[in-house]
């Protein structure tokens, strides 16, 4: 009987976290970045980025810099993920994380890339990690207040359901449309080349202007309804458009 209970409980557990799992906007939207990049990758690159995922996908690799969070050996990386700093301020005057940041740690894969003298396994590490911040940088709330901790603290509900300013931005509003990563991927590739820097500092900027709008916007409001969603649909997409083309074009550039 115990035995039963057991498997019936393990049953339960696996399929909770399959679910949970498919459910993530941060997965999803990390996997289109990463779709989009490598269909826009010059081939002698494209190969070059295979060989250094020992054959795995960019939209697979994706996601493996939030996948490796709970593990303790890679604790020091979590600042990695975003910057904090106040909405009248800019990340070149703003107070810097002594641990480090997303635009440190975008510049510091930049350079271990570009490295001639790198080994294997270290373009490895950084190549994936950089894949993933690449479409982190891209996301406006990853640059949010540090008082709100990215808009993690403010309360809002999404049609009816209580959660988060930042969840909204990363899971919500992308799960509304119902699309897998394949699905919404090939349809962003119909859209025109789109102007993109190589410098980590202009995206944060640029991602920067984009959060001091949405923190106004929702400044009198408490429930994220579908108006509000089917306004920033098409924000998002080109933002994930952006982001892809911009993992892409730095890509180019280092490994060309």
């Amino acid at each position: 009987m115990n035995r039963v209970i057991i498997l019936l409980c393990l049953l339960v557990f696996t399929s909770f976290n399959e679910l949970n799992s498919d459910l993530v906007w941060g997965k999803i939207g990390h996997k289109v970045v990463g779709e989009i990049a490598e269909r826009k990758l010059n081939p002698e690159v494209k190969n070059i980025v295979n060989n250094l995922l020992n054959g795995e996908s960019m939209s697979t690799a994706s996601t493996w810099a939030d996948e490796i969070k709970s593990d303790p050996n890679y604790k020091k990386y979590s600042p990695w993920h975003y910057v904090n700093m106040p909405l009248d301020s800019e990340y070149d005057i703003s107070k810097k994380n002594p641990q480090g940041d997303i635009v440190f740690a975008l510049k510091k894969c930049i350079e271990i890339l570009k490295d001639p003298n790198s080994e294997q396994k270290e373009k490895s590490f950084y190549l994936k990690f950089l894949i993933h911040l690449v479409g982190d940088i891209h996301q406006p709330l990853h640059t949010g207040r540090y008082e709100d901790r990215g808009g993690n603290d403010i309360k809002l509900t999404f049609l009816g359901k209580q959660t988060n300013f930042h969840i909204i931005w990363d899971i919500h509003i992308i799960e509304y449309l119902n699309m897998n990563y394949l699905q919404l991927s090939d349809e962003l590739m119909l859209k025109d080349d789109v102007s993109f820097s190589l410098n980590p500092n202009d995206w944060v900027f640029e991602t920067h202007q984009d959060v001091k709008k949405l923190y106004a916007e929702i400044e009198n409001i408490d429930n994220i309804d579908k108006d509000y969603i089917n306004q920033k649909i098409p924000f998002i997409k080109n933002k994930l458009f952006k982001a892809g083309s911009t993992l892409a074009g730095i890509l180019n550039h280092i490994f060309s």
